[in-house]
């Protein structure tokens, strides 16, 4: 993938709302033909920098630049350079697949003869041809995001943004929305701009990342290169009673953190210091032995899973409080 200018670049970008912050001074520089994501749980800030970038909502303060182009006093320009894809589904269901396209190619003042070729086109790309004629209404979940995405496509735009673009989808329309963004950026050259919770999906797809939690960008990488940084093995584990200063005395324990009510313990050579491990920690329930995941890295930083739902009062939660009392 070849890779030229900065293609998006914000500068001290801030939402504010009355005394909430959503957004904190963010500042990113994204390349042409990156597929960028922007991480995190949900209420972190993703959808209202998205929804900036892409002028529905004008920033507190900074601001942003688009294909050269600046949010705020070139909003207009923005717009023709960009195409969205929202989390909702906003296509007509009473209509067609070929008429909310056809529809879509009217607002961007399109040609007669443009907005045909690009219909067919964007059909072709999503395999939905031989449905156009049908009611959204009658596409399924899977069908319904792939006609989404063609009508962002239509106009050919030089970034295009993704808002949870498989929420909700099964395994098999969720490799499909994959295979396609994955083709645009490589035989296109367009910049994609990708907010997700899911932590597969960010690993597949996106070239960078940025982890945001609280509005402020907590770390920033590739995907590998962020896995790679965090180092050691990870072991999972459950267990009745678990004793953590004496795991916290261990030379090579780097770091223990809850995890959806479980323990996990990042080390080094992990096959090698799980037997005295287990020797410690006594009677046990469960253990794992696995590589750093994109879940350790969003943890390591932001001190908590991406998913909140680790039941009150579970013996992880306990052993965890009990520690930091001491």
């Amino acid at each position: 993938m070849v890779h030229f200018m900065n293609i998006i670049e914000t500068k001290n970008l801030t939402k504010k709302f009355e005394k909430m912050t959503a957004v904190d001074n963010l500042n990113l520089q994204i390349k042409e033909g990156e597929i960028f994501g922007l991480l995190g749980p949900n209420g972190a800030g993703k959808t209202t920098t998205l929804l900036m970038l892409v002028t529905l909502n004008p920033p507190t303060s900074g601001t942003a630049t688009i294909n050269g182009f600046d949010i705020v006093k070139q909003p207009d320009k923005v717009r023709k350079s960009i195409g969205i894809v929202f989390q909702d589904p906003s296509s007509d269901e009473i209509l067609t697949g070929y008429e909310n396209l056809k529809l879509h190619g009217w607002l961007y003042d399109m040609p007669d003869e443009l907005r045909e070729d690009r219909i067919k086109e964007v059909l072709k790309l999503v395999d939905l041809t031989d449905r156009k004629d049908d009611r959204v209404k009658k596409y399924s979940g899977g069908m319904r995001r792939r006609l989404e995405l063609a009508r962002g496509l239509m106009h050919h735009p030089k970034v295009l943004f993704l808002d949870e673009p498989t929420l909700g989808l099964d395994p098999q329309s969720r490799e499909h929305i994959w295979k396609y963004i994955e083709n645009l950026a490589k035989e296109k050259n367009m910049t994609i701009i990708i907010t997700t919770h899911y932590m597969d999906e960010a690993d597949k797809l996106c070239d960078r990342l940025a982890i945001i939690d609280r509005g402020k960008i907590v770390v920033l990488g590739s995907p590998k290169q962020l896995k790679k940084e965090l180092g050691g093995d990870i072991i999972r584990l459950k267990a009745q009673t678990l004793d953590l200063d004496a795991l916290k005395k261990l030379p090579y324990v780097k770091e223990i953190s809850p995890c959806d009510g479980e323990v996990c313990l990042t080390l080094e050579n992990a096959n090698i210091h799980l037997q005295e491990i287990l020797n410690v920690i006594g009677k046990i329930d469960s253990v794992e032995i696995r590589s750093p995941t994109l879940d350790d890295v969003f943890l390591h930083y932001t001190g908590r899973a991406i998913r909140e739902d680790t039941p009150e009062g579970s013996w992880a939660e306990k052993a965890m409080n009990a520690s930091a009392k001491k």
